[in-house]
């Protein structure tokens, strides 16, 4: 096999109370990338379509994530990448994530799968930290391997996969708008009270207890946030009326997607996701702001061959 196209998935991070420790991947909503193996070395962007990313192979994040695996792999074979973007930029549902996790999974198939899905975290985060400054993992944890995550630590890097409920569904609301990373990172106090940690940290016992047990009223009294939403749901126009239209219609609970604008709610099941959907849709119109709405089944497989 010298050539293969895969899909690789959009993901919510954060989720609530998990963070920077907790992900999930979504179905039906990612990019495109061909990978081929060529003989000379190295990795060359040839195409890219959807986005203005740049083409040279150390500022594009799929090519830097590449390089750390090929340097690592010591291969003597090179590779071509194609990206067909679908996730817009900025989004909060793992642009750059796609493409890093994209670029390693396709490499590491094309040969003959010398690392593992859990080895290949590792080499996107730095494509990761190109776009964001810093390694981080809970977005292409999910983007690789699936399902949920959660990045139990770094150092040595620790990302445990839980496998999601059958009848989850994630309802994601994209608003046109850009909301910096770097804006969203500075309004963050880096100090929080005891009682907001304890409360945090127990939601996120919860919410991990209620992904294992299939609890789905557990998952729903687990998804909030007393740390981090407080602080940052200013910055995405009626967000407390698209959360609360969510959770009035049905769904679990609801949050910003990453570092937002995109706002997520997570369901049991499709007809509630559906009701769910067009509540947030009702509730966001009045803003005149051009968006996107997405209804998602968890994905359990991550990125993959099409």
């Amino acid at each position: 096999m010298t050539e293969i196209k895969i899909f690789c998935p959009a993901t919510i991070a954060n989720l609530n109370c998990g963070f920077d420790v907790m992900g999930l991947c979504l179905d039906g909503i990612g990019d495109e990338m061909v990978i081929r193996k060529v003989e000379t070395k190295g990795i060359t962007i040839t195409r890219i379509t959807g986005a203005d990313l740049p083409m040279e192979t150390e500022r594009n994040v799929a090519g830097v994530a590449g390089l750390a695996l090929l340097n690592a792999a010591q291969s003597d074979y090179g590779f071509e990448i194609e990206i067909h973007k679908r996730i817009k930029a900025g989004s909060g549902i793992g642009s750059s994530s796609a493409s890093a996790a994209g670029a390693v999974f396709g490499i590491n198939e094309l040969l003959g799968r010398p690392f593992t899905k859990h080895e290949l975290v590792h080499f996107a985060m730095k494509g990761e930290a190109l776009a964001s400054g810093c390694e981080h993992a809970d977005n292409v944890a999910p983007c690789v391997l699936g399902g949920f995550t959660l990045v139990r630590g770094y150092n040595p890097l620790d990302v445990i996969k839980i496998q999601s409920p059958e009848e989850l569904y994630a309802v994601v609301l994209h608003p046109h708008i850009e909301v910096k990373t770097s804006d969203s990172r500075a309004v963050l106090n880096p100090e929080v009270s005891l009682k907001n940690a304890i409360t945090q940290w127990g939601n996120l016992g919860g919410l991990i207890a209620g992904l294992y047990t299939k609890d789905y009223e557990l998952i729903g009294r687990s998804l909030q946030d007393v740390i981090v939403e407080p602080a940052r749901k200013h910055l995405i126009p009626n967000f407390d009326e698209v959360k609360n239209a969510a959770l009035q219609n049905g769904a679990l609970g609801a949050g910003i997607s990453g570092a937002g604008p995109s706002i997520f709610a997570l369901c049991n099941g499709e007809a509630i996701a559906n009701i769910v959907s067009q509540s947030m849709k009702n509730a966001y119109a009045d803003t005149g702001i051009p968006f996107d709405i997405h209804i998602s089944k968890v994905n359990d497989t991550g990125t993959k061959i099409i």
